[in-house]
């Protein structure tokens, strides 16, 4: 026979310990934290099995005496060893007790957004850089803590997916699964029964082009989570004239995750207009059928209302502008010095570049109608490309048609229209690193073409070195220079045969201990993540990549600078490569950025000129970044046009050809510009008074403390223990050996190690948050040093008598704790919050002024004692004081139904649809716990 089950926030005694009972969703089982006990510590009883001997019990919680007397010092420590531990804190936001990182005001946006609806369907398509996964973070607790979601599934690219397990573990402390083809037959083993993966695991990252087959999506969808969160989502837009969801996989997921009315639905991207407004239509259609249809050429003001709750996207220059409203002039994003470098090309290499220009043009002959581009054409291209990237590749190109003639291989047949050139142009959503060895495969060519070939390959092997290669030779001084100066940095490369060839240089010359990587798409995902995070071991550090880490990857604490070796043919890649270190979390507050390119290339040349300065000069003009597609294509056949066949069929020479290709590309990105800032007009959310926000954020600091609470408690608490901590430039140096075993166990035994309290945090120094361990156990000593009344120097005063100045009549300080309980409006869903409150009383008597909470803190923090009193009048002055409380004991049991009622505004404070509230109050649990009393007694005059 099961016994009673008791109700969420009572107070408890079970197995000699004190406990708080939480809510439950079983019925059969009762949740218990202890009292002062962290998360880690919930425990369980399944009512049907407890027997009477062992059941659980009304406990008090015991009130202060003359006993607790001690240090009034120590009364702030124990205030702020209260609030800090505190995970399930009163104010309008839940989830911020158990973040271990305090967000940016900005960062919030998205989340009162979020709350704002009842089934969340949201955009985010900040820029690069800004946080968006902290954003989604912030959602997805939230949503937890307020008991709205129970599961989740963050499905994203699959090299994303150790990216993503690692924040939700470091950031929010939550264990996620990751599925995928590596990772789904081992998973499925554990699985106590038939239901799928999808059904038994609560907190899931998936890699979408695991999930997204026809075989496993419908099992997928029967087993959905609460909440889906999409990362880089315009890869599963749907394609530009396609008239089925089925036409491609990743929407087709997306799709049919949307059809469901009340599921949870959040997007993030960088990039989710493409310059096709189709592919962006087909995006927005998932947060609302509805908007599919709109024309964002004519949209009205309503449309705009409507889309703006679900869609926020805002650029650096918005969000830096947006804090210097709130009276922030520090901005979280680091300084960028962006340089070019124009190399030249050796007597030998410019020799050998001209025969290969040559050889181009000659093959591409039968593509000189710019319409119909044919093979040979592409071909060329591709070869002058590689060539230009680096000998191996080009040697790349060259070695694979010399062995396809030999007859070594058989070659499938294919059609222009299956080599897309949107790959050789950079335009592809996912870069791929491979040498585009097809377009050269498909051309049959005529006996003295693959003599041709032949020689060129026996030339290209002799320019493989530093001597020859200026382009590599630029290179390794800039990286010698760059570390010289404090930056490590990433030099990202076109080709994975260009990127292992200049590891092999850089390897070769670089000087000094220097840890140096080369990462590309031959590595599987899981293995770039672990050679990437090798590199923490080492001081100095280069990473050669190609763009399979141009996306998504966070690299800003091991890099703080970029080489572009060889130039994208399309600006955007350029801001997603640099933005793999100039984003939110940098340590550096300035990053480098550096553009090398060749002036004796027409290609660099105009691409230089043409595309990349001018995208740069609207963007600093205007703040408005330019997504480019397919409209470059012919711009930069036009250059090429130039460097094959010198004029044109009109007879146009270079020059005059390369002036009509900039004036076209300044027509095309004027269209551009002025699109994205009627987009950007669309999508403003600078109408949230950031003021808000922060008003709301200073709520959320009180009621659990912020940065500074933690660093002061931190140092009284060591100090106070017999450590030693000691301030230096930026940070503390601090020595544990005197305190308990258990608090010195995460950090050197017997030695003095750096600590700070910043984040980004400095380099060589342990960042210690609010939720670190050694924050929590601290906490949680102090705690108990303050309930078990423990004597000698580590006392912590629950009640304290001073004479001080800081008074004029006596006045009596109340630390207490209240603990609500609230629920949804018409739901069973309850959530208990905890918070920590001062309140007092000047003068002796039923008329005394009742003291609020800032005047009573103020007090706490900034009254010292100018006299010892001895321990009798303290005991007596105390006690005299407890009968006046009970005169006063109404007032304050008043103060702590008010504060009930405070948490139930607060938590529905961003709910705007529907006419009754979201939560009501359910009850304060009474009395609430009195941590401690301290009296204040003025000093006598005469002692002045």
């Amino acid at each position: 026979m099961s016994l009673k089950k008791r109700s969420p926030g009572e107070l408890v005694s079970f197995r000699g310990r004190d406990w708080i009972v939480l809510p439950s969703p079983d019925p059969d089982v009762q949740l218990l934290k202890p009292i002062g006990g962290s998360n880690y510590e919930i425990t369980g009883v399944y009512l049907p099995l407890q027997v009477p001997s062992d059941k659980i019990n009304e406990a008090h919680f015991p009130a202060p005496t003359k006993e607790n007397l001690g240090d009034f010092q120590t009364a702030k420590m124990l205030f702020d060893a209260t609030r800090l531990s505190f995970r399930n804190a009163s104010g309008p936001f839940r989830s911020f007790g158990k973040l271990s990182f305090r967000p940016r005001s900005y960062q919030v946006v998205p989340l009162i957004r979020a709350l704002e609806q009842e089934t969340l369907r949201l955009l985010i398509a900040d820029d690069v850089g800004i946080g968006k996964t902290v954003e989604a973070l912030l959602i997805l607790k939230e949503k937890m803590e307020r008991g709205e979601i129970r599961n989740f599934a963050v499905i994203c690219l699959p090299h994303l997916c150790e990216q993503w397990q690692s924040e939700l573990r470091d950031k929010l402390d939550i264990e996620a699964e990751i599925i995928r083809s590596s990772t789904a037959a081992s998973l499925d083993r554990k699985l106590p029964d038939d239901r799928s993966v999808f059904y038994h695991l609560p907190y899931q990252v998936i890699s979408i082009d695991y999930i997204k087959s026809d075989k496993r999506r419908p099992i997928f969808l029967n087993d959905i989570p609460d909440l889906i969160i999409v990362d880089e989502a315009h890869t599963c837009a749907k394609p530009a004239g396609a008239t089925s969801p089925t036409q491609q996989q990743r929407y087709h997921l997306l799709h049919e995750i949307a059809k469901k009315a009340d599921q949870h639905l959040l997007l993030l991207t960088a990039t989710p207009h493409s310059g096709k407004d189709e592919e962006f239509q087909s995006l927005l259609g998932l947060l609302n059928k509805e908007f599919e249809g709109y024309n964002f050429e004519n949209i009205d003001q309503n449309k705009r209302r409507k889309i703006a709750q679900h869609f926020i996207q805002r650029k650096r220059e918005n969000i830096k502008r947006w804090l210097r409203k709130s009276g922030e002039e520090r901005t979280p994003f680091p300084e960028r010095d962006t340089a070019e470098l124009k190399y030249p090309l050796s007597n030998t290499y410019r020799a050998f570049y001209n025969q290969v220009v040559q050889f181009a043009g000659g093959i591409s002959h039968e593509g000189k109608n710019i319409k119909s581009p044919t093979f040979r054409y592409w071909a060329a291209l591709a070869l002058l490309r590689g060539v230009m990237s680096s000998p191996a590749a080009g040697a790349e190109m060259l070695r694979v048609k010399e062995l396809k003639n030999l007859g070594t291989d058989e070659r499938p047949e294919l059609e222009l229209s299956d080599i897309t050139n949107n790959r050789l142009l950079d335009n592809t959503p996912q870069a791929s690193d491979n040498a585009e060895t097809e377009y050269i495969d498909q051309v049959d060519f005529n006996a003295q073409e693959v003599s041709d070939i032949q020689k060129l390959l026996e030339k290209i092997q002799d320019l493989g070195n530093i001597e020859n290669d200026t382009k590599a030779n630029e290179a390794v001084k800039i990286a010698q220079a760059w570390l010289k100066d404090g930056y490590n940095p990433i030099i990202f490369c076109k080709y994975i045969a260009t990127a292992e060839y200049l590891g092999r240089i850089l390897k070769a010359n670089i000087k000094g201990k220097v840890e140096i990587k080369v990462i590309t798409s031959t590595l599987p995902d899981e293995q770039r993540r672990e050679e990437i995070d090798l590199l923490k071991d080492h001081e100095r550090r280069i990473l050669v990549a190609t763009d399979c880490l141009s996306e998504g990857i966070n690299l800003q604490s091991l890099f703080n600078g970029v080489i572009h070796y060889d130039l994208p043919w399309n600006p955007n890649r350029i801001e997603q490569r640099e933005g793999r270190v100039d984003r939110f979390g940098q340590e550096s507050e300035k990053v480098r950025t550096l553009l090398l390119y060749c002036e004796e290339n027409p290609i660099d040349r105009n691409v230089m000129k043409i595309l990349i300065r001018k995208v740069r000069d609207i963007q600093k003009a205007t703040g408005v970044s330019i997504t480019l597609g397919e409209e470059n294509t012919s711009v930069m056949e036009a250059v090429i046009r130039e460097i094959f066949f010198g004029a044109d069929s009109n007879g146009n020479t270079p020059e005059q050809m390369t002036l009509f290709a900039e004036e076209f590309y300044t027509r095309e990105l004027e269209a551009a510009r002025k699109k994205a800032e009627n987009l950007r007009s669309i999508f403003a959310h600078e109408s949230i008074d950031p003021s808000f926000i922060n008003e709301n954020l200073d709520a959320i600091d009180e009621a659990i403390g912020d940065v500074n609470t933690l660093e002061n408690f931190i140092t009284q608490s060591i100090i106070h223990l017999g450590g030693h901590i000691e301030r230096d430039m930026q940070g503390y140096t601090v020595n544990l050996q005197n305190l308990p075993k258990h608090l010195q166990a995460d950090f050197p035994q017997g030695k003095a190690f750096k600590i700070s309290f910043e984040s980004p945090t400095p380099k060589g120094y342990r960042y210690i948050g609010r939720n670190h361990r050694f924050t929590e156990q601290l906490c949680q000593y102090v705690l108990s040093l303050a309930m078990e009344g423990r004597s000698g120097y580590q006392r912590v005063a629950r009640t304290s008598v001073i004479q001080t100045n800081a008074v004029e009549k006596k006045t009596t300080l109340i630390q207490f704790r209240v603990r609500n309980v609230i629920r949804e409006h018409n739901g069973k869903n309850e959530v208990i919050g905890e918070e920590m409150y001062l309140w007092g009383y000047r003068g002796s008597n039923e008329q005394a002024e009742i003291l609020q909470y800032e005047e009573a803190k103020k007090m706490l923090y900034e009254a010292r004692s100018q006299k010892q009193l001895s321990l009798e009048m303290q005991q007596s002055t105390f006690t005299n004081e407890e009968q006046i409380f009970q005169m006063k004991k109404n007032d304050f049991l008043e103060v702590a139904k008010e504060r009930a009622q405070n948490l139930c505004d607060a938590h529905d404070r961003f709910r705007k649809s529907g006419a009754s509230k979201r939560y009501e109050a359910v009850y304060p649990v009474l009395p609430p716990d009195l941590i401690g009393v301290y009296i204040l007694i003025p000093t006598p005059k005469d002692l002045f």
